[in-house]
């Protein structure tokens, strides 16, 4: 299991297409994941004090798109990478945060 923080709108955009993608997806070529025991910390230097926002449980089994996990040299450590749109049957459970 991966995990993605969204803003709850995206999220209820992705269900009216299938499909969910970020501004990342463009800029970057891929949409940034975490493992379960890193979720904090991205809340914490990326959403501080943002409200409206959920987490996509997702089963990297299921995803359509490619997935590779890279080193991320800003904190030490390895994050999955989906380089490609994240199917929403893919997405197992939404937890509000």
């Amino acid at each position: 299991m991966i995990y993605h923080v969204a803003a709850g709108k995206r999220w209820a955009e992705a269900l009216a297409t299938g499909f969910f993608e970020t501004d990342s997806l463009a800029a970057e070529g891929f949409i940034h994941a975490s493992r379960q025991h890193q979720v904090k910390g991205v809340l914490e230097r990326y959403y501080p004090n943002q409200t409206g926002l959920v987490l996509l449980h997702i089963d990297e089994s299921k995803l359509t798109a490619p997935l590779k996990y890279e080193w991320a040299t800003s904190v030490n450590e390895e994050f999955p990478h989906i380089f490609g749109r994240i199917n929403t049957d893919a997405v197992l459970q939404i937890t509000p945060i």
